[in-house]
């Protein structure tokens, strides 16, 4: 457990560091001025900083810096990501040349877009140096120069009420053998089970890095008509590309990932608009961090492609047209765009905060249902370091 808490406080400083760094970048490159600069979240600890005359200062604590006419680089007491604090960024000194609020709509709208961008630029990286060192893979999609190695079968869905959940199989398990056989591909061990429906079987999954043995009895299928134990198979393996190949095949997986998460969720909002609740699994920060912990314990390479997974989500929900998201900023600039003027301040700011407190109520009670499914593993560690049963 503390592995999982750790990392997935790396994690998460990661995705958000980077996407604040995005925000400061832009607008430092559009001449507004970054009034802080900081790794974690506030409280500031310490802070540097170039004061008018050029020379290097140091700041303690949160006392406020009244000589800085660049940016304070700070080190903050609450070591998860970043922040950056824009000059204007809520519509205050428009009529300063250094203010965020004084800049054009599409500067303003590349300022505020750059956070995402970052975001995906970052799951560019991760996955290209992945496809470099070696990455889990489908091996129905591989392209020209891959090398493949540890092929294995491995599980991608297993359907509720069948002899594979009732025994505890779990997507993301690999078949190691059944029946006392290994087999080379998926429709190879598809029609042995098929041959052998209603006759127990002893399968042995890999499952989280250690071996485990079920005992399971195949059943004709009524989605296929043939013998099964309700899963869904894939061929994977550890894919490698040459360094030029694996940044192409690193965009492009990138972007299909896009497609497959912008799909997920217009899913899920249409079954919500339909009434017909949350038909797909919906984590918040709790369950998240478990995931995370789950990724690691597999090995780095399966962490780095989480990350990378993780950092495409936070772009993409980040530039939902939500009030208090980076989208929802975006919007309106929109507006603005063609109504000819901003809409007021204080109207803006209202409906931010609104937008801002309803995100905070979701969160929580996403945290709350991910309690719920996974609190016990954070109970029985917060008793191991604090003693407390």
């Amino acid at each position: 457990m503390f592995l999982t808490i750790i990392t997935f406080i790396l994690v998460l400083s990661l995705l958000v560091f980077v996407h604040e760094l995005g925000h400061f970048w832009t607008a430092r490159r559009f001449g507004i001025k970054a009034e802080e600069f900081g790794f974690g979240f506030p409280p500031r600890a310490w802070g540097i900083y170039k004061n008018g005359e050029g020379k290097w200062k140091t700041v303690w604590g949160a006392k406020e810096v009244v000589d800085c006419p660049t940016t304070v680089y700070s080190i903050n007491w609450i070591p998860m990501g970043g922040f950056v604090k824009i000059k204007g960024e809520d519509g205050e000194f428009e009529q300063d040349a250094d203010s965020f609020a004084n800049r054009s709509i599409w500067k303003r709208a590349v300022v505020l877009s750059a956070g995402v961008s970052m975001n995906v630029l970052l799951a560019i990286v991760l996955i290209s140096f992945g496809l470099m060192i070696g990455m889990p893979q489908d091996l129905d999609t591989l392209s020209a120069g891959a090398k493949v190695e540890n092929r294995q079968i491995q599980v991608i869905h297993v359907l509720d009420n069948t002899p594979a959940s009732k025994a505890g199989v779990a997507v993301g398990d690999t078949i190691v053998s059944v029946g006392g056989r290994n087999f080379p591909t998926y429709q190879e061990l598809q029609q042995f089970v098929d041959r052998n429906t209603g006759k127990p079987l002893a399968y042995q999954f890999r499952h989280e890095g250690r071996t485990v043995d079920y005992e399971i009895t195949p059943e004709v299928m009524k989605e296929t008509g043939k013998g099964g134990i309700g899963v869904a198979l894939v061929e994977t393996g550890i894919v490698r590309y040459p360094w030029y190949r694996a940044v192409w095949q690193g965009t492009k997986t990138t972007f299909q990932l896009i497609g497959l998460i912008i799909s997920a969720f217009y899913e899920l909002f249409k079954s919500l608009v339909m009434g017909r609740g949350v038909t797909t699994e919906v984590a918040g920060p709790v369950g998240i961090a478990s995931l995370t912990g789950q990724a690691a314990r597999m090995g780095f390479i399966y962490l780095l492609q989480f990350a990378a997974l993780l950092s495409l989500n936070l772009a993409i929900i980040n530039f939902l047209p939500f009030p208090a998201l980076d989208g929802g900023r975006v919007l309106f600039l929109v507006i603005e765009k063609f109504r000819g003027r901003a809409i007021k301040r204080e109207v803006e700011t209202a409906i931010h905060n609104i937008g801002f407190a309803l995100l905070m109520v979701l969160i929580v009670l996403v945290t709350f249902r991910d309690v719920l499914k996974f609190g016990d593993k954070f109970v029985s560690f917060w008793h191991r370091i604090t003693g407390i049963f």
